[in-house]
């Protein structure tokens, strides 16, 4: 990399993505100019002039070329960075969340030489959860990010290396594993694929079109763009429910669109709305979203159906955050031998294992899981004790 590239990065500390990508850097020691965007509407504006109105960041300005929350791929290759890679692993772990962190640390005290990698951010989807209150030995909560950051540095203590890169497909080639990575072929006797979920898309008109123009999927990522500002939150789940109340620091008043007659969030987060959030969040039940519109690339209002009337409803907003689901990250796996279910999760036997031999699953991405950061943790320390049975040749026999 040329010396003289200047690197700008305009981001926030709340930011999991702008962490990242300091990680990113603060490794390959580059020298950069970090702007805080929050509270600071110089710098917003700054940022919005090079991104074309677009709000999302991470945002970077290296020499000439812009780019906004950029894959480690795209930010490695954008810097002229080759990462140097040992071609060879006796575990290689797809996903840095809370199921491979966890499986990590077991493996690694029993030294067996563990690798993670990470095409996003390090803890996933629990890193960009703002608190996490039903996690085992934390009375009052945690943030996710702060969980996460404990997970990573636990299994680093005891050994675990985390690549920040992407594997996009995995051959069976006998005692060995090929994968192949956006940095060339690698090889590990054994894979725990832990790649987790991601957010679900409503497929209305506008929703692709104002993507970090007014449409977003993360609360703590992009919540702090809207001060003093209305939004519309779509979802009936314990999700939508939670990620509102974090988003009332920030919003004057919240729009939650449900499309069924009830929440299907937990009874506690019901109360909690209802007892303390009533004068700034207001529910539409039987209400659909039809179609997300707005003027000069920014959002103004969502368009949707009142199922008890038929007719016509309007929401005016300056965003829309959408929280209606997830989906597996197994899109590497397409054409794959590994077993998916209909939806696209990883098939298991009771041991974890999918029907390739060495490969196994944990966590969100393994078809039957209960999508629970402690759960997830737990078939992380499972998958870890079945993978040293693997190697140490007591193999479990293959699902049918």
């Amino acid at each position: 990399m040329s010396k003289q590239l200047q690197v700008t990065l305009y981001g926030a500390d709340w930011c999991p993505d702008c962490r990242r990508v300091k990680y990113i850097l603060g490794r390959h020691k580059i020298d950069y100019e970090y702007k805080v965007v929050d509270d600071d509407k110089k710098v917003e504006t700054e940022m919005l002039a090079l991104t074309k109105g677009r709000y999302e960041i991470p945002t970077l300005k290296i020499g000439a070329s812009v780019l906004q929350n950029p894959s480690n791929a795209a930010l490695l290759k954008a810097l002229g960075i080759t990462e140097n890679i040992t071609p060879s692993h006796e575990i290689v772990m797809i996903g840095a969340g809370p199921a491979s962190l966890t499986a990590a640390i077991y493996t690694t005290r029993e030294d067996i030489e563990t690798v993670l990698y990470e095409r996003g951010v390090i803890g996933g989807l629990a890193a960009v959860t703002d608190k996490i209150d039903n996690y085992p030995g934390f009375p009052k909560g945690i943030e996710g990010l702060t969980l996460s950051d404990k997970l990573r540095q636990q299994a680093e203590r005891f050994g675990a290396v985390v690549e920040l890169g992407e594997i996009t497909k995995i051959h069976d080639e006998g005692m060995y594993k090929r994968l192949e990575t956006t940095d060339g072929d690698i090889y590990a006797r054994a894979v725990l694929i832990a790649t987790g979920s991601d957010y679900k898309k409503i497929g209305v008109p506008g929703e692709k079109e104002y993507y970090a123009r007014g449409v977003h999927y993360c609360a703590t990522c992009d919540g702090a763009f809207y001060r003093d500002k209305r939004l519309v939150v779509v979802g009936g789940g314990n999700s939508a429910v939670q990620e509102s109340i974090f988003l009332t620091r920030f919003a004057s008043h919240i729009d939650i669109l449900v499309r069924g007659p009830e929440f299907r969030a937990s009874e506690i987060l019901q109360k909690e709305l209802k007892e303390k959030y009533q004068d700034k969040i207001t529910v539409h039940f039987n209400t659909t979203t039809d179609e997300i519109i707005g003027e000069n690339n920014l959002v103004t209002k969502v368009v949707g159906t009142d199922k008890t009337t038929g007719k016509k409803v309007e929401f005016p907003t300056d965003g829309v955050f959408v929280f209606v689901g997830l989906l597996p990250n197994s899109q590497f796996l397409a054409g794959s031998d590994i077993e998916l279910d209909a939806i696209g999760f990883v098939k298991t036997d009771n041991h974890l294992q999918t029907n390739m031999k060495g490969v196994f699953a944990a966590g969100d991405i393994r078809s039957g899981a209960t999508m629970q950061i402690a759960s997830a943790a737990g078939e992380g320390a499972t998958a870890a004790l079945m993978i040293r049975e693997y190697l140490e040749g007591k193999e479990h026999p293959l699902p049918n």
